[in-house]
């Protein structure tokens, strides 16, 4: 049986160990919690309960501070199982998957909280059990911006990777004139150039110069449009956004400054364009030219666009 395959039925904390990166999250977990509960959407499944076993398993934020053995400053086991209750006693859903979803917002409102697998299983519809499993990110708070009558709105800004290919194609500024048309805020992301950087024996160091590889890349790509600027701090983002500024991300201090930053190596730059576009709340992140596959796990939607 291929890896995928054993990981597609295996228990979520086996999938999320899997999809961890170099630096993994700590993560709790609830196992066969069963419960009944009317859902379905099928006339036979009305008027009636059902089994349903859940299954989840919840990443979290490290404690920037001491846990002090107090329950008040973790994420509790009954966070998991209120999630559940509380969805089920809202309304009757007739899907799985529609419970999933709103059971794992819920656990994603918890400050600690940063990704959740939640697996949901009927257990009295055939000889075995029928179910579904999602696997969710919590995206951070929009950056919002004033409009023109006063109120406020959430910037929802389009990241877009670019490889060293789509850099040097000559459609390049008609690619990003699409992009603009969209008429939300848009940030390019790169990776490092086809020449190596230097080597240190020091993880710290390294991840110092590739990030710095990544940023001159980033100049690179600014003098191929005017329209380019190159920002480093959110503070400089939400800015750039503000005033319809097309951004291009040099990571370093965000990446270095980040108390949950992202946990692989820079060198996988399409991972640090989804951190990006997940710490913006982006409507989606856009892979130009990539052959890598879109990681799992996130709540933006990730789209493919060749060259």
């Amino acid at each position: 049986m291929s890896t995928d395959i054993r990981l597609a039925f295996a228990h979520p904390e086996e999938r999320a160990a899997a999809t961890a990166g170099a630096d993994p999250r700590d993560r709790i977990s609830l196992r066969d919690h069963v419960v009944a509960a009317e859902i379905g959407a099928f006339q036979s499944e009305r008027g009636t309960t059902q089994r349903l076993r859940f299954d989840v398993v919840v990443e979290v934020q490290r404690a920037t501070t001491p846990v002090e053995d107090d329950v008040d400053r973790i994420l509790s086991y009954d966070r998991i199982t209120e999630a559940i209750a509380d969805e089920l006693a809202a309304e009757r859903v007739n899907l799985l998957e529609t419970l999933a979803e709103r059971v794992a917002e819920r656990i994603l409102a918890a400050p600690q909280a940063a990704r959740a697998f939640v697996r949901i299983e009927k257990l009295d519809r055939g000889p075995g059990s029928l179910g579904v499993e999602i696997v969710r990110s919590r995206a951070q708070a929009p950056t919002r911006a004033a409009t023109a009558e006063g109120f406020e709105t959430a910037l929802h800004p389009l990241v877009v990777f670019l490889s060293n290919a789509a850099i040097d194609a000559p459609d390049l500024s008609a690619r990003l004139d699409a992009f603009e048309a969209s008429g939300r805020p848009v940030i390019l992301c790169v990776g490092m150039s086809e020449t190596p950087p230097p080597d240190s024996a020091e993880p710290a160091a390294q991840r110092r110069i590739d990030l710095l590889a990544i940023e001159q890349n980033a100049w690179v790509l600014a003098g191929r449009d005017p329209r380019c600027v190159v920002v480093q701090s959110r503070t400089e983002i939400d800015h750039a956004m503000k005033h319809g500024q097309m951004i291009v991300w040099a990571p370093s201090k965000l990446v270095l400054d980040a108390v949950d930053g992202p946990r692989g190596s820079p060198r996988n730059a399409e991972a640090l364009a989804l951190w990006l576009a997940e710490t913006l709340a982006a409507e989606r992140l856009v892979l130009v030219g990539s052959a890598t596959r879109p990681p799992p796990g996130s709540r933006v939607p990730v789209v493919v666009e060749p060259l």
